[in-house]
Protein backbone atom coordinates (compact mmCIF):
# COMPACT_ATOMS: atom_id res chain seq x y z
CA UNK A 1 0.00 0.00 0.00
CA UNK A 2 2.49 2.36 0.94
CA UNK A 3 4.59 1.52 -2.17
CA UNK A 4 1.54 2.43 -4.57
CA UNK A 5 1.31 5.89 -2.48
CA UNK A 6 4.35 6.46 -3.20
CA UNK A 7 4.37 5.39 -7.46
CA UNK A 8 1.74 7.73 -7.10
CA UNK A 9 3.17 10.93 -5.57
CA UNK A 10 6.52 10.11 -7.70
CA UNK A 11 3.87 9.93 -10.79
CA UNK A 12 2.25 13.17 -9.98
CA UNK A 13 5.46 14.94 -9.13
CA UNK A 14 6.96 13.82 -12.51
CA UNK A 15 3.66 15.43 -13.97
CA UNK A 16 4.02 18.57 -12.00
CA UNK A 17 7.63 18.80 -13.77
CA UNK A 18 6.57 18.11 -17.12
CA UNK A 19 3.70 20.95 -16.64
CA UNK A 20 6.47 23.04 -15.08
CA UNK A 21 8.48 22.87 -17.93
CA UNK A 22 5.89 23.33 -20.49
CA UNK A 23 5.06 26.57 -18.65
CA UNK A 24 8.61 27.74 -18.50
CA UNK A 25 8.72 27.36 -21.98
CA UNK A 26 5.56 29.02 -22.81
CA UNK A 27 6.82 31.83 -20.53
CA UNK A 28 10.31 32.12 -22.79
CA UNK A 29 8.10 32.01 -26.24
CA UNK A 30 5.61 35.05 -24.92
CA UNK A 31 8.97 37.03 -23.45
CA UNK A 32 10.60 36.36 -27.20
CA UNK A 33 7.11 37.47 -29.04
CA UNK A 34 6.74 40.66 -26.88
CA UNK A 35 10.43 41.93 -27.63
CA UNK A 36 10.14 41.36 -30.71
CA UNK A 37 6.65 43.33 -30.95
CA UNK A 38 8.31 45.95 -29.11
CA UNK A 39 11.05 46.24 -31.33
CA UNK A 40 9.06 46.63 -34.22
CA UNK A 41 6.61 49.18 -32.82
CA UNK A 42 9.82 51.02 -31.90
CA UNK A 43 11.27 51.38 -34.95
CA UNK A 44 8.17 52.11 -36.52
CA UNK A 45 7.39 54.89 -34.34
CA UNK A 46 10.57 56.74 -34.43
CA UNK A 47 12.18 55.48 -38.10
CA UNK A 48 14.60 53.37 -37.25
CA UNK A 49 15.82 55.45 -34.49
CA UNK A 50 15.87 53.92 -31.33
CA UNK A 51 18.18 54.57 -28.20
CA UNK A 52 19.49 50.95 -27.11
CA UNK A 53 18.79 51.68 -23.63
CA UNK A 54 14.89 52.61 -24.19
CA UNK A 55 14.72 49.19 -26.59
CA UNK A 56 16.50 47.59 -23.73
CA UNK A 57 13.95 48.89 -20.72
CA UNK A 58 11.33 48.17 -22.86
CA UNK A 59 11.96 44.09 -23.01
CA UNK A 60 13.05 44.51 -19.25
CA UNK A 61 9.97 45.94 -18.67
CA UNK A 62 7.79 43.65 -20.71
CA UNK A 63 9.41 40.56 -18.78
CA UNK A 64 8.45 42.15 -15.78
CA UNK A 65 4.62 41.56 -16.44
CA UNK A 66 5.24 38.55 -18.29
CA UNK A 67 7.07 36.71 -15.28
CA UNK A 68 4.36 38.27 -12.88
CA UNK A 69 0.99 36.49 -14.86
CA UNK A 70 3.22 33.36 -15.13
CA UNK A 71 4.02 32.92 -11.06
CA UNK A 72 0.74 34.08 -10.40
CA UNK A 73 -0.82 31.75 -12.90
CA UNK A 74 0.68 28.74 -11.32
CA UNK A 75 -1.11 25.62 -9.49
CA UNK A 76 0.48 25.38 -5.79
CA UNK A 77 1.59 21.82 -7.29
CA UNK A 78 4.14 23.08 -9.33
CA UNK A 79 5.83 25.19 -6.84
CA UNK A 80 8.21 23.27 -5.57
CA UNK A 81 9.47 22.16 -8.80
CA UNK A 82 9.43 25.70 -9.94
CA UNK A 83 11.41 26.64 -6.81
CA UNK A 84 14.56 24.36 -8.01
CA UNK A 85 14.44 25.59 -11.09
CA UNK A 86 14.70 29.27 -9.75
CA UNK A 87 17.36 27.72 -7.49
CA UNK A 88 19.26 26.49 -10.31
CA UNK A 89 18.92 30.16 -12.15
CA UNK A 90 19.96 31.72 -8.91
CA UNK A 91 23.27 29.35 -8.68
CA UNK A 92 24.49 30.53 -12.39
CA UNK A 93 23.54 34.57 -11.03
CA UNK A 94 25.57 33.54 -8.25
CA UNK A 95 28.57 32.57 -11.02
CA UNK A 96 28.36 36.39 -12.51
CA UNK A 97 27.81 37.97 -9.24
CA UNK A 98 31.62 36.52 -8.01
CA UNK A 99 33.44 37.18 -11.47
CA UNK A 100 32.21 40.88 -11.26
CA UNK A 101 32.92 41.25 -7.47
CA UNK A 102 36.62 39.76 -8.04
CA UNK A 103 37.34 41.57 -11.77
CA UNK A 104 35.16 44.21 -11.90
CA UNK A 105 35.88 47.34 -10.52
CA UNK A 106 33.57 50.53 -8.96
CA UNK A 107 30.32 50.36 -10.12
CA UNK A 108 30.29 46.49 -11.21
CA UNK A 109 31.41 45.34 -8.11
CA UNK A 110 28.57 46.98 -6.31
CA UNK A 111 26.06 45.65 -8.80
CA UNK A 112 27.82 42.34 -8.17
CA UNK A 113 27.52 42.84 -4.21
CA UNK A 114 23.61 43.61 -4.52
CA UNK A 115 23.65 40.59 -7.18
CA UNK A 116 25.30 38.10 -5.41
CA UNK A 117 23.21 38.97 -1.81
CA UNK A 118 19.77 38.74 -3.50
CA UNK A 119 20.79 35.48 -4.87
CA UNK A 120 22.09 33.90 -1.98
CA UNK A 121 18.75 35.26 -0.31
CA UNK A 122 16.36 33.60 -2.90
CA UNK A 123 18.32 30.15 -2.72
CA UNK A 124 18.24 29.60 1.04
CA UNK A 125 14.81 30.65 1.05
CA UNK A 126 14.11 28.17 -2.16
CA UNK A 127 15.70 25.52 0.06
CA UNK A 128 13.52 26.74 2.90
CA UNK A 129 10.18 26.55 0.70
CA UNK A 130 11.55 22.79 -0.32
CA UNK A 131 12.28 21.35 3.16
CA UNK A 132 8.77 22.64 4.33
CA UNK A 133 7.42 21.10 1.59
CA UNK A 134 9.17 17.99 1.62
CA UNK A 135 8.15 17.70 5.64
CA UNK A 136 4.23 17.63 4.33
CA UNK A 137 4.76 14.33 2.87
CA UNK A 138 6.55 12.60 6.27
CA UNK A 139 4.58 10.80 8.35
CA UNK A 140 4.18 11.96 11.76
CA UNK A 141 4.98 10.46 14.80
Amino acid sequence: MAAQSAQQILETAQKAAALAQQALTAAQANADHAALAAGGIAHAATGGAVDPFVFRLAIFVLAIFVGYYVVWSVTPALHTPLMSVTNAISSVIIVGALLSVGVGTGIAQAFGFIALVLASVNIFGGFLVTERMLAMYKKKG
